[in-house]
């Protein structure tokens, strides 16, 4: 898979779903390639905490509109980012291979405590994000301007986005009733 476009989803994708986000957090151990594409959207300050518990312990609660986490979520760590997140944002959290129907669907049950929307997308090379949204609708939102107005992108554009979304029909019996869309 191409370096870039992992980083182009991650960030690219929350980022152009919320109206006007103004602060992203990243939940990351490597943060360096999720950064430079937050540097694309010139108006948007970027946090960066490691992968652990204890470093969104520390963060104010309703402080952030985009949360971007590598880090494998599990009941106590969703539970933190609904905290910090605030009441129309937006999630991207990696997660296990679709076929690993059981933790995903546990995961997705967790995300659909707090969120309106949880939907797999595309991240390249057949794997998958998760994008859970408090308020905005990823495909139905998507903020056309800023997706397509962004400079020194390889692979992300208005059109890749909305695709992303697109699942195969096995995949959408196995999570019906569970992914928000």
């Amino acid at each position: 898979m191409k370096s870039f476009i992992y980083p182009e989803m991650m960030v690219h994708v929350p980022v152009c779903t919320n109206k006007t986000p103004k602060s992203v957090l990243i939940i990351s151990n490597n943060a360096n390639p999720l950064l430079i594409e937050m540097e694309k959207h010139s108006d948007i300050s970027a946090t960066v905490v490691a992968c652990s518990l204890d470093a969104l312990r520390d963060l104010a609660e309703k402080s952030y509109d985009v949360v971007i986490s590598e880090m494998a979520g599990d009941s106590a760590i969703v539970a933190h980012i609904n905290r910090i997140i605030k009441e129309d944002g937006q999630l991207s959290i990696v997660h296990d291979s679709l076929d690993e129907t059981h933790a995903n669907k546990i995961l997705m049950q967790v995300l659909g405590n707090y969120f309106k929307v949880i939907m797999p997308y595309n991240i390249g090379n057949g794997t998958t994000a998760l994008l859970a949204s408090k308020e905005y609708h990823p495909t139905a939102d998507i903020i056309l301007q800023r997706a397509d107005m962004l400079d020194g992108l390889k692979y992300y554009n208005c059109d890749i986005h909305v695709a992303s979304f697109a699942m195969p029909n096995y995949i959408r019996k196995e999570y019906l009733g569970i992914i928000r869309n």
